[in-house]
């Protein structure tokens, strides 16, 4: 057993010793990369994070191969990539040196906050399908996204503000002819409705059929880009459709509407208290299955 003792104190002498300072430093680091990730999942630069993923995992593949032209091409074309990347994120780098510059530290920090969590119930899902019928009854366009595990913040700052609980009558008056919200598409999160007159990106799948317009191609190119449901009204046919994962397909009746929410969204939640570092910057996504 002495023996056993002074081995293991030998091995550990190798060790370098760690000091506050160090501890001090891990956790500043941690809390660094922490933060970069809450803002590449809050930002489309979570899809472009895992081709980049991708890339790499093929760089890997040839360097285990041997494959050193490939590999050669790739180091020459990493600093203007690197450019290219700075360029495509320009708008998100800005917003985050923006909001950090904007917030104030002593009140962000919190230990800890109690969270009353705004999740999908039964309830909306119900609203959502009797303001989808009535609007299609009366022919109004409507263009509702549902957000699940991708953020739609980016989407979100280009409309207006509501912050209001998700109800059919709510929905019905953002959609109504000639009134100052109807135009652009609702941002839905959780039980309430976040934002109105929100643009999305037009998708620019050619096969998509020229016969629907751009509210339809609307729909399909923020889920090409995020993985949001949206609903879809037309105006022309009063049509009801659902766009997921870049396709679009029509909704015949109720019950079909209504089983599409239940079987993509949660349904029964209970509140839940969270541990925050930094205020408003995170949400609990996890869903409880409906």
């Amino acid at each position: 057993m002495p023996e056993f003792v002074e081995t293991l104190y030998e091995w550990l002498s190798f060790l370098p010793q760690i000091t506050k300072t160090n501890i001090l430093e891990i956790i500043i680091i941690a809390f660094l990369l922490y933060e970069v990730m809450v803002w590449i999942k809050n930002t489309r630069a979570w899809t472009l994070l895992k081709g980049i993923l991708v890339i790499l995992a093929f760089a890997a593949v040839a360097w285990a191969l041997k494959l050193y032209t490939i590999l050669w091409i790739m180091q020459n074309v990493a600093f203007v990539a690197t450019t290219a990347l700075i360029i495509i994120f320009q708008p998100e780098l800005r917003r985050a040196l923006e909001q950090l510059g904007s917030r104030n530290l002593l009140t962000d920090f919190l230990p800890f906050q109690d969270m009353s969590d705004s999740r999908f119930t039964r309830d909306t899902v119900e609203e959502l399908v009797k303001a989808s019928m009535e609007l299609a009854k009366a022919r109004t366009g409507a263009l509702m996204v549902i957000e699940r595990e991708t953020s739609l913040q980016d989407i979100e700052r280009t409309g207006i503000a509501i912050d209001g609980v998700v109800t059919n009558q709510l929905l019905i008056n953002i959609f109504e002819h000639n009134t100052p919200l109807h135009d652009g598409a609702v941002v839905i999160r959780g039980n309430r409705v976040a934002a109105a007159t929100c643009y999305l990106p037009l998708s620019e799948n050619t096969s998509i059929s020229k016969e629907l317009g751009t509210r339809h191609r609307a729909a399909v190119g923020i889920s090409e880009v995020t993985d949001s449901l949206t609903i879809v009204v037309s105006e022309e046919t009063g049509r009801i459709s659902l766009a997921e994962g870049g396709l679009l397909t029509r909704v015949s009746d109720p019950e079909t509407l209504r089983k599409a929410l239940a079987v993509n969204l949660s349904a029964d939640v209970q509140p839940a208290r969270r541990f925050r570092i930094w205020k408003g910057r995170q949400r609990d996504e996890e869903k409880v299955d409906a």
